[in-house]
Parts: structure tokens; sequence; C-alpha cells
């Protein structure tokens, strides 16, 4: 999971919890997100990568280069 990238679906930012769209063994699933950056605002549509993992749905995410 980790280094996957995705899109996000519900904005992620400080208080709150956001939501990703991830390719996952040929479909896409929801997880739950957080900024790996506590202060960061990630909004709806933007590319993030995946940077820790906590099963079964919770990712922390930062915005992939180039965004």
């Amino acid at each position: 999971m980790i280094g996957k990238e995705g899109r996000v679906t519900g904005r992620i930012g400080p208080g709150l919890v956001g939501e990703v769209m991830i390719p996952v063994r040929g479909g896409v699933e929801a997880f739950y997100a957080h900024p790996v950056d506590p202060r960061d605002e990630i909004g709806v549509g933007v590319i993030i990568v995946v940077v820790e993992y906590h099963p079964p749905r919770t990712v922390y995410v930062a915005p992939a280069l180039g965004q």
C-alpha cells in the first residue's frame, strides 16, 4: 500500500478525516485519509501518495510530486 497513488475525494486537513480512492487488486477502494504533516490541507481531486498505512482502512498521505 505504501507508495501507491490515489485521488482525494473528501478534503483532508487539520482536524478532518478525509477520503481517498486508491487502486487495489484491480479495482478502486475508499480509505480514510490524514495528512502526513498535520498542518497540511489537501483538496478534492489532488493526486496523493500513501506514506503510511494502518489496516484496515486508514492511510497517511502527501501530495504527489507535481501537485
